[in-house]
């Protein structure tokens, strides 16, 4: 599966796989074979990060 370009819907994606199904998102990334880099610097872009205590981009 492609993740989603738009940075917005990517955002709300990653979030909805890491709260129900991902435990982080270094497994995320490697189940959906995505590069971790190239996401979080697309969500960096909009200004959210992420955080590993809450696992999810803030």
């Amino acid at each position: 599966m492609t993740l989603p370009k738009d940075p917005a819907i990517l955002l709300s994606y990653v979030n909805t796989k890491l709260r129900d199904e991902f435990p982080s998102l270094a497994e995320l990334c490697a189940a959906l074979d995505a590069d971790r880099a190239e996401l979080e610097a697309a969500l960096t872009g909009l200004g959210y990060r992420y955080s590993p205590r809450q696992n999810q981009f803030i």
